[in-house]
């Protein structure tokens, strides 16, 4: 209930400053999706979630949830921490225990935000998620006109990722990381086509 009221006033709050967002048709309106997105700034999540119409359950740095006020706060809107350098089973775990209720797991593959706009190796976790819970992964570039506020802010939302071709192979970390790389390469597309 908290997440829907507090996206109608953001939506009307950044009406003046969310100028556009393109291919959202593409997320399915029921069922498991991973949003797989690019990470310029702390705004991604606020924007990404104003741009889709469902709940969408991000995963975020755990040193985030040691600061009371905002642990407690993302915990109310429905992010999960994440120990990133290390695999964290336990945050693959819940994140495919969400995908199990039909719910939307956002990830920001490149596991940091991208502050100088390089080109960042994507971690594996998505792959492993992806391939574990059979769930769509939708590619999601973010763009700013400026970083710090988010004026001139587009979302561009590509076609779902079905990895049906990697099912039947043994999930190795080069496997893994193979996979990662193919979804990031759909976001560097996204961003890429201007």
């Amino acid at each position: 209930m908290l997440y829907k009221i507090t996206r109608i006033f953001a939506r009307i709050l950044f009406i003046f400053v969310f100028i556009k967002k393109e291919g959202v048709r593409h997320i399915p309106a029921q069922g498991p999706v991973i949003l797989a997105a690019n990470h310029l700034s702390y705004w991604d999540p606020i924007i990404i979630g104003i741009a889709i119409n469902r709940k969408i359950n991000f995963m975020a740095k755990a040193q985030i949830f040691n600061i009371v006020v905002l642990g407690t706060l993302l915990k109310k809107y429905s992010a999960f921490p994440v120990k990133r350098g290390v695999p964290d089973r336990g945050a693959i775990r819940y994140a495919l225990y969400l995908l199990e209720k039909g719910e939307v797991v956002g990830i920001f593959p490149e596991g940091t935000r991208n502050l100088e706009n390089v080109d960042l190796k994507a971690q594996s976790g998505i792959a492993m998620l992806a391939l574990k819970s059979k769930a769509p992964v939708i590619p999601i570039a973010c763009q700013y006109g400026f970083r710090m506020i988010p004026f001139g802010a587009k979302i561009r939302v590509g076609s779902p990722m079905y990895l049906e071709d990697y099912e039947s192979i043994k999930a190795t970390s080069q496997t893994l990381q193979e996979i990662s790389s193919k979804i990031m390469q759909e976001i560097n597309g996204l961003l890429s086509n201007k």
